[in-house]
């Protein structure tokens, strides 16, 4: 241990030392850094070896126990930049089970703080830690509240935490010494920061703890949080700060253009075209899931469909998210729930059926493919209102995108079947019915009006494509002008 202390000593970088080449080839191994022995065989159980730019760029001034503000695009590898400086914190401190909380992990949805849970689960495997999951749920706190006390580090989103923090006997989090905040930026966006910053209250003072925040934007909220949550001479580590994209560089863009009525048709026929590969499907509501999920199931592909929303129950997503993970081919039908943060392994297509609702979104989305070293596409569906001002969007952002036209010849048209379906099943014309009014909505409350118009959608061809044998109404859209109706933040998820 004396040994280890040492080394951590010894081979700390210099305050502001950059410790990556951009582009540079293979990471540095992290049998080169001072680790336990515990942590390295965690590490090589799990084939992990060559550390990725923000691990390389991050783990080594944590280890010197100074805070980080970590800025990487997403799929860069961000979970083992803290994990790791973490086991290692409370190794070298010989935190012991009855030293209570030393060490935690908030992160903004129930999704990525299960799949945090499982990285520190099997990397940490060897160190003899009690660890907590804490994600919500009516049922299962009064259970939690009997072991929260006892834990050593807790992963959790922040109402759940902040509940145990005022609610819990004994909870005590006066002695922690590594806090970690995770995708920071989306935590802010979801409106969780009175939360946080109740949370903060209940935490030791920034010099009684090691602070490692990362973000994958650095916007003036996140820097707010910084200066509240950082020691001053934190280290700042942006590996992709002078990148010439936005995007991962493996990761090939392209977009085609199609008319609303057509969407139906061009996804049925791109999913026919890649049945051997694995694809996650965005759509803008959950109600349009919902109804493509069900209706192309009744038309079997010949591929598993799964979908993944906010209205479905915890543990059922959960299910869905590891079923989708388990299987080597699938379509995952999903709204941008699926979005920031949740690792998709060996994901070969992300297909945006709906445009995103800015670039920060369409950034996000992607990021579900190629991630770490390994390549991925993607396919954006744009309607023509649409793609002047979302291709103007894309080349500011950055994104590198090239335009692709469909193969008349390999499109095969479902709206008969899709009819009959809908005509045969009232479950399916509901959803249908459903789909049409939130999607509706959905273009209608969109803040970008240089790209989405409303008055541009042909609804009677839209209403046919769903498969509908006339069109709803739409008085509804009315409300939505004079200011009534609007959804609250993440409503579309």
């Amino acid at each position: 241990m004396e040994l280890l202390r040492k080394r951590v000593v010894a081979e700390a970088p210099a305050p502001g030392t950059q410790l990556f080449v951009e582009g540079g080839g293979p990471g540095k191994a992290f049998r080169d850094l001072p680790l336990s022995r515990i942590t390295l065989q965690g590490l090589d159980r799990n084939k992990f070896s060559a550390m990725t730019d923000i691990q390389l760029a991050a783990v080594p001034h944590a280890l010197a126990g100074r805070d980080v503000l970590g800025a990487a695009k997403t799929g860069s590898g961000k979970t083992l930049a803290f994990v790791v400086p973490l086991l290692e914190k409370l190794y070298r401190e010989g935190w012991a089970l009855s030293d209570g909380l030393g060490a935690l992990i908030i992160t903004p949805t129930r999704e990525l703080a299960l799949q945090i849970f499982e990285v520190l689960r099997t990397v940490g495997k060897g160190h003899m830690f009690s660890a907590a999951l804490l994600t919500g749920g009516k049922k299962e706190f009064r259970e939690e509240q009997a072991r929260v006390p006892r834990m050593n580090i807790i992963v959790a989103t922040p109402g759940r935490l902040l509940q145990h923090l005022e609610e819990t006997p004994g909870f005590d989090a006066s002695q922690l010494q590594v806090l970690v905040l995770d995708e920071a930026d989306r935590i802010l966006d979801m409106g969780f920061s009175r939360q946080l910053n109740a949370i903060l209250a209940y935490l030791p003072p920034g010099a009684g703890r090691q602070t490692l925040l990362f973000s994958a934007t650095q916007t003036k909220s996140v820097k707010d949080l910084a200066r509240l949550s950082l020691d001053k001479n934190s280290e700042y580590v942006g590996v992709h700060d002078t990148a010439a994209h936005a995007t991962p560089d493996r990761l090939v863009q392209n977009y085609l253009v199609a008319a609303l009525a057509d969407k139906m048709d061009t996804l049925w026929a791109f999913i026919k075209s890649h049945m051997k590969h694995k694809l996650v499907v965005f759509f803008s509501s959950c109600s349009q899931v919902r109804y493509v999920h069900a209706c192309f199931r009744a038309l079997q592909p010949g591929v598993p469909l799964l979908a993944l929303h906010g209205k479905i129950k915890q543990a059922r997503r959960t299910h869905i998210y590891f079923e989708f993970v388990r299987r080597p081919a699938a379509v995952l039908f999903a709204t941008d729930i699926a979005a920031r943060g949740l690792d998709f392994p060996a994901c070969d297509w992300v297909v945006q059926v709906d445009a995103p609702e800015d670039t920060a979104m369409y950034i996000h989305r992607v990021g579900r493919t190629a991630r770490y070293r390994s390549g991925g596409r993607s396919l954006l569906f744009l309607l023509p209102s649409e793609e002047g001002g979302m291709l103007r969007r894309l080349e500011a952002a950055h994104v590198p995108i090239s335009r692709v036209t469909v193969n008349p010849s390999k499109t095969t048209s479902v709206r008969q079947k899709t009819a009959a379906v809908v005509a045969s099943n009232p479950e399916c014309k509901r959803l249908a019915q459903k789909a049409f009014v939130s999607y509706l909505r959905s273009v209608a409350l969109m803040p970008l009006k240089d790209v989405f118009d409303i008055s541009a959608l042909d609804v009677e061809a839209f209403a046919d494509a769903l498969g509908l044998s006339k069109c709803p109404s739409t008085k509804f859209l009315k409300a939505l002008k004079e200011g009534r109706g609007g959804r609250r933040k993440g409503g579309r998820r």
